[in-house]
């Protein structure tokens, strides 16, 4: 059977796949609002287990058509190891059209061009990267441990290797008094780096994490979903995409948008210039309806 250890977390977008435990925990573990692994110690799993859990998969789960390769860093691991883990996951799934997994600015540091180019053509396709930010300061803030010029540096890295990145930006992470200008840095780095996806959350603190002790001394600033709003229609402004799809699907926020870039830019900024305008009548997701 499928083991896994901790609480299940992967993309929306990931919904429908088999989740595989290629790694446990995340080989950073240090940004300041993500509770995910901290009750991890980031390793690497035995291969026999998996292969295991792959043949249990193909005996007991009828067609698998997406595996998503968790935890939160599992392109940390050694290319060799993966390589094997996917062309296992190809001859046992004979259905199986994608390959994903989370991708951290680290991992992407540490894979070469041509490692990610090998596993791509061997089926591993696409990756999920969190940017949060293009304002360097609130990078540092947040602890990143890269700054803006070095994120996309390394996204541009998938990008040669002919990878498919989806890439997460954090609303809310520069507070007030840098909202505006964390949702215009945001924008210069998603047009530097030409995602084929892009999806906004935002930032939420959680217990068990620097963020959440920074909110209980009153260092945080919680934009507002207006506030939110308004930073979202700037960074939407600023795209310069030139074939992406857009999303702000994700459970932590207040307007649910979606569109293709740049063909539905001028509609989703008029939906949100119509919030502004009359918020009284906008649809804002309740509170209890949203999560992480």
């Amino acid at each position: 059977m499928i083991r896994y250890q901790g609480k299940v977390y992967r993309p929306p977008s990931e919904a429908d796949s088999l989740i595989l435990q290629a790694t446990l925990g995340c080989s950073w573990n240090r940004c300041t609002f993500c509770a995910m692994y901290r009750d991890k110690r980031f390793r690497v799993r035995p291969l026999a287990e998996l292969k295991a859990e792959i043949a249990w998969a193909a005996d007991h789960l009828g067609p698998v058509h997406k595996v998503f390769l968790a935890d939160g860093d599992a392109l940390m691991a050694k290319a060799s190891f993966l390589g094997e883990v996917v062309a296992e996951l190809k001859a046992a799934l004979p259905d199986l059209r994608r390959i994903s997994c989370y991708a951290s600015p680290q991992s992407l540091q540490v894979r070469s061009v041509a490692e990610m180019a090998e596993l791509r053509a061997a089926g591993l396709t696409q990756y999920y990267l969190g940017i949060e930010s293009g304002h360097d300061a609130v990078l540092e803030r947040l602890e990143k441990g890269v700054d803006g010029a070095e994120m996309v540096r390394v996204a541009r890295k998938a990008h040669e290797a002919g990878v498919v990145l989806s890439t997460m930006v954090l609303l809310g992470a520069g507070g007030r008094a840098s909202s505006l200008d964390h949702a215009r840095a945001s924008a210069a780095v998603v047009n530097a780096i030409q995602p084929r996806f892009v999806s906004t959350l935002v930032m939420t603190p959680v217990e068990d994490t620097p963020l959440w002790e920074q909110a209980e001394r009153g260092e945080v600033d919680e934009l507002d979903p207006l506030e939110l709003a308004r930073e979202l229609r700037e960074f939407v402004a600023h795209l310069d995409l030139a074939g992406s799809i857009f999303r702000s699907n994700h459970a932590s926020n207040y307007l649910a948008l979606a569109g293709s870039l740049p063909k539905d830019k001028a509609k989703l900024v008029a939906a949100l210039d119509a919030v502004l305008a009359r918020p009284g009548e906008a649809r804002f997701v309740p509170e209890w309806m949203r999560g992480l």
